[in-house]
């Protein structure tokens, strides 16, 4: 609210004056100067202001609460996703655990079957030995058993011939045996061996317990739909093992196409450390490609940096042209650009209804993927909209661009400026040429291969819709011009009305009176026009083939070519001499013009 000097009423109070704006509650406020009020009346005045200004406070004080509860739920959610991440990170320890648990028991496990499979054969080798010491014990007694049986039984001959012969072999054979040394000790121990247990990757095992591995490189996530701003992108990462991380280091930098070319110059590399996976970036250029990647680290050491992943901000609003926006009852066309170095991939037009009151309609209407900076539109006559465009890329959509005002009551267009020849000049709401009668120097004389040469004339931006067009121009009864319609390629050296693509009614000032003609492949009808018209009415009917001319002024017909135009048309201007022409477009077609 905008307030100015303040004003006295009848019993002497003085205000201030006070403008409204809608975006503001609307209050007094008293001057300084003011004067008490006899009547008393003040106090409940002051009432008012006091109560005023507690409003005032208690909405401050509800929006510091609305801030402060924003806070705490973002600090809710930010606390939210640490607790996940601990539940993470514990669920991945106790697997950890719960694998070494498991290896140890398998490595002694594993160390106790071949303990004991070297017990046994050690066993079965002990065994072996004593065996067979004491197969050699048993022939031994055998054989002094047999000797001493056979000495026996000679000792008893009775004939001592057969003693003496026989007794000297087994007297050798004693002494023989008597010099032989049995072995009476033990072959083997009685005693296992107990050897070293080797348990060293055991106790690696157990200390890799407390020893935790270095991180596996993390796996970046591809750029999801709606993930990024004009100046931020969303980043996602994960981890294909179950390792312990505290913390990832995400790094990134702008991708420059001279970068891409030559692989020189590299630019800034900045980085980023948070303990989720994942991670807003901000402060980003819009509509630009950026490299990320990640690394893992803990206490053991830093992973393997992850694959770079291509990411792109939300692109800038596009701009829409307004001078080239055209419109009819049936459509508009709109036209904008990007706004935007990179290429985006597609355009959304949204539109909403204008109410008779002048607000906007609740309901918005979309049209998407559109591919270039321009979009035709069907719309309802004789209605209001505002109409918007956003860019889209896959980081999602930009923000609106500026709004543009359609009015579907009647056709609108701008000058093609481009067309205009350099004697031609256009006034700065876009809807008069002048032509000056000062010479033009050599270097302005310089023409655009889409300008008139020979004739003074411009091509008007007329929508590209088969329908019903209207457009009136206004022009000085000492002007002479040509007004109608030509293909746009119609030839720019020659003069409007006198080839077979344009259609034209053209003035000539006499000294005796004002001679009028309808050109077309450069003939004429023969008519005679009384009454000078000052306002022109221009009706174009594609559906009936028709161009007709009108005295705005007295409603009255001039004329009307019939022809069927093989191609879309423009609406073309020409002045003959200096003097200025005026086109009014916008307005709806009186009944006349289409009977």
């Amino acid at each position: 609210m905008e307030t100015h000097k303040g004003v006295s009423d009848r019993g002497g109070r003085t205000f201030q004056r006070f403008s409204v704006d809608t975006n503001e509650s609307l209050h007094f406020e008293p001057c300084e100067d003011s004067s008490p009020s006899p009547t008393g009346i003040e106090h409940d005045e002051d009432n008012v202001f006091i109560k005023d200004e507690n409003e005032s406070e208690m909405t401050s004080i509800r929006n510091r609460l609305q801030g402060k509860v924003a806070e705490m739920e973002n600090f809710a959610g930010h606390l939210e996703e640490i607790f996940l991440t601990v539940e993470e990170n514990f669920g991945r320890q106790e697997q950890h655990l719960e694998q070494h648990h498991n290896d140890v028991l398998q490595t002694l496990s594993q160390r106790h079957n071949e303990r004991a499979a070297g017990l046994v054969e050690e066993k079965k080798s002990k065994m072996e030995a004593l065996y067979s010491q004491l197969l050699s014990c048993g022939q031994a007694l055998d054989a002094s058993k047999e000797l001493i049986e056979t000495a026996q039984e000679i000792y008893r001959t009775p004939d001592k011939r057969v003693f003496l012969k026989t007794v000297m072999p087994i007297i050798k054979r004693i002494e023989m045996f008597a010099k032989e040394k049995v072995d009476l000790t033990l072959s083997t121990k009685l005693d296992f061996e107990t050897p070293q247990a080797d348990l060293s990757d055991v106790k690696t095992m157990m200390d890799s317990v407390n020893a935790v591995p270095a991180p596996s490189a993390p796996v970046i996530n591809p750029q999801m739909s709606n993930s990024a701003t004009q100046t931020s992108l969303r980043v996602c990462w994960s981890l294909f093992s179950d390792d312990t991380v505290e913390y990832y280091d995400l790094y990134y930098r702008p991708v420059l196409e001279d970068t891409l070319a030559d692989g020189f110059c590299q630019p800034h590399v900045s980085t980023v450390k948070v303990k989720e996976t994942h991670c807003t970036v901000t402060d980003l250029l819009p509509n630009a490609q950026y490299e990320l990647w990640v690394t893992a680290t803990n206490t053991t050491g830093i992973s393997p940096a992850s694959e770079k992943a291509l990411y792109m901000t939300v692109p800038s609003p596009p701009v829409i042209k307004q001078r080239e926006c055209t419109s009819c009852p049936d459509a508009a066309l709109i036209r904008w650009e990007s706004g935007n170095t990179n290429p985006v991939d597609s355009y959304t037009v949204e539109l909403s209804e204008m109410d008779t009151d002048g607000t906007q309609s609740s309901i918005t209407e979309s049209i998407v993927a559109v591919p270039t900076c321009q979009c035709l539109i069907q719309l309802l006559s004789g209605r209001r909209y505002l109409i918007s465009v956003r860019a889209v890329n896959i980081g999602g959509p930009s923000d609106k661009s500026d709004a543009v005002y359609i009015s579907t009551s009647g056709t609108f267009f701008y000058f093609l400026e481009e067309t205009a020849h350099p004697c031609l000049s256009i006034s700065e709401d876009g809807f008069t040429i002048f032509y000056g009668d000062e010479e033009l120097p050599i270097s302005a004389m310089a023409l655009d291969d889409s300008a008139f040469t020979r004739c003074v004339a411009i091509l008007g931006d007329l929508i590209p819709v088969r329908a019903r067009h209207y457009w009136e121009v206004e022009v000085d009864e000492g002007t002479e011009f040509r007004i109608g319609v030509a293909y746009e390629d119609t030839e720019r050296n020659s003069y409007l009305g006198v080839n077979g693509s344009s259609w034209c009614m053209r003035h000539i000032l006499s000294s005796s009176r004002h001679k009028y003609e309808f050109l077309h492949n450069g003939w004429s009808p023969d008519l005679r026009i009384t009454v000078h018209p000052v306002r022109i009415g221009v009706a174009l009917d594609y559906d009936r083939g028709t161009l007709s001319f009108f005295n705005v002024n007295l409603e009255q017909h001039l004329h009307t070519f019939q022809c069927h135009f093989r191609n879309l048309v423009q609406p073309c201007f020409s002045l003959d001499n200096p003097g200025s022409l005026t086109v009014h477009n916008g307005i709806e077609a009186p009944e006349y013009t289409f009977i």
